[in-house]
C-alpha cells in the first residue's frame, strides 16, 4: 500500500442524499486506483436569515471543506444539485470564496470534473455541469468528462451525461441511484484518479 496516496477531494452539497450518493460512487472509483485515496468534503446551507451560522462540524456526514483540502487535492470532483439549470447557493458560495487559491495559482494544472442530481430528466442537469466548470477553468483546472467508451453513457434510462454523473430523483427525490448512474459515477472518479496520476508524474 503507497503510503503517501495522491489525495482526491469529492466536494459536494447534498440536501436529501442524491449527490453524496453521486459522491460516494465518484469516491469508490478513485479508490480503486492503487495510489489514490477519495477525501469526501461538503459545504455549510447558506440561509437567508443573517444571524444564521451552522456548527464548526456538521452534525453527520463529510467535515466541511477547509483552505488546505484545497491547497492539498491532487485533483477536484465537484458536486451539487440543480438549482433552475445552475449550482447551489452553497457551493457557489464557496467557490465565490476561493479567491486567494486563485491568487496563489493553488488549483493550477489540476484534474477536474463535475456531477450534479435534479428532479427530473430535464431539470438542467447539463446547464448546471457546465456552469460547475466555469470557475475551474478560471482556477486552471483541467476538466475531464466521460468518454463514450462508458457504455452506460449510450443505454442509460436515467442519470449520466458526458460532462459528468447525474442522478435522477424524480418529483419524490428518491435519492437510490440506477444501476447506470453508479456505474457512471464509478468511471467518473476512476478517470479522475488516473489523470491525476498521470499528472503528478
Amino acid at each position: 500500500m503507497n503510503p503517501n496516496p495522491l489525495k482526491i477531494l469529492v466536494l459536494y452539497y447534498s440536501q436529501h442524499g442524491s449527490t453524496l450518493n453521486l459522491a460516494r460512487q465518484i469516491a469508490r472509483g478513485i479508490e480503486s486506483i492503487e495510489g489514490c485515496e477519495a477525501v469526501l468534503r461538503t459545504v455549510p446551507k447558506v440561509s437567508a436569515v443573517c444571524e444564521a451560522v451552522e456548527n464548526d462540524i456538521p452534525a453527520e456526514g463529510a467535515p466541511y471543506a477547509t483552505a488546505e483540502d484545497l491547497k492539498t487535492c491532487s485533483g477536484l470532483a465537484l458536486g451539487s444539485p440543480t438549482r433552475f439549470g445552475n449550482m447551489a447557493a452553497s457551493v457557489k458560495y464557496f467557490i465565490d470564496g476561493t479567491i486567494p487559491q486563485w491568487l496563489g495559482g493553488e488549483l493550477i494544472g489540476k484534474p477536474a470534473t463535475v456531477f450534479t442530481s435534479s428532479s427530473s430528466q430535464h431539470g438542467g442537469q447539463e446547464s448546471t455541469l457546465l456552469s460547475m466548470m466555469l470557475p475551474l477553468l478560471h482556477h486552471g483546472m483541467i476538466i475531464s468528462g466521460i468518454p463514450f467508451s462508458e457504455a452506460a453513457l449510450s443505454h442509460t434510462q436515467t442519470g449520466g451525461t458526458p460532462y459528468g454523473a447525474s442522478h435522477v430523483a424524480g418529483h419524490d427525490g428518491k435519492p437510490k441511484l440506477s444501476q447506470d448512474e453508479q456505474q457512471i459515477a464509478f468511471t467518473q472518479g476512476k478517470r479522475l484518479a488516473e489523470l491525476a496520476l498521470k499528472l503528478a508524474r
